[in-house]
């Protein structure tokens, strides 16, 4: 089966597995700008392969059937399990906090099955947000945590999610990415990811 994994949109959605494995490493380990700004690589994974996968030429049916079972396990674990243990690990053992991280993977495990089983909407947009979402909405609440009271600073994070978890499931609809959207994201990623490197080293 690891034969699948030799297509280059395959390898990116591995790679993005990896990323999504040390983020939780470090979430687990109680750093979690470095976790955040892990997790933003899995993010880039993420994109990057469904444009990879999109321009490889004669790729074989097989490899993007792995990869679409592939890539739908990476979502789920960087979208919304890995957003969950940072949570729990931000509120500490508060019932808030298992609420907020059990809507959001309840919330995404619906997401993600609706999607595989349905798909894009006629216009090719989405029903409800895609988890992708999730970090990096993550790294601005932890770049705006110096200026954030200490004391509401849980709480602000878990009621985000909160409502991030409802808007997963919602019947609202989300343009899908361009190419401007996809700069964007890459360009916030780098940026992001190397000011909470540096914030988790210091």
């Amino acid at each position: 089966m690891l034969k699948y994994l030799w297509d280059p949109a395959n390898v990116i959605t591995t790679g993005g597995l990896i990323f999504s494995s040390v983020s939780l490493f470090l979430a687990l380990s109680n750093r979690l700008e470095l976790s955040i700004a892990t997790a933003l690589w899995a993010v880039l994974s993420d994109h990057l392969d469904g444009v990879v996968a999109a321009h490889t030429k004669n790729r074989h049916p097989d490899f993007a059937k792995m990869g679409k079972s592939l890539d739908g396990f990476a979502d789920i674990i960087y979208g919304a399990v890995l957003p969950a243990v940072i949570l729990i690990q931000l509120s500490g053992p508060s019932v808030f906090g298992l609420v907020t991280a059990t809507c959001l993977l309840a919330a995404g495990a619906i997401r993600l099955s609706y999607f595989d089983n349905f798909g894009h909407l006629r216009d090719g947009s989405f029903l409800g947000l895609p988890l992708s979402y999730d970090i990096p909405v993550m790294a601005i609440i932890f770049l705006a945590r110096p200026w954030v009271p200490v004391d509401l600073f849980a709480h602000f994070t878990l009621s985000t999610f909160i409502l991030l978890a409802g808007l997963h499931v919602a019947s609202i609809r989300v343009a899908a990415p361009n190419v401007t959207m996809y700069v964007a994201i890459s360009i916030f990623a780098v940026i992001a990811s190397s000011t909470l490197g540096l914030r988790g080293l210091s």
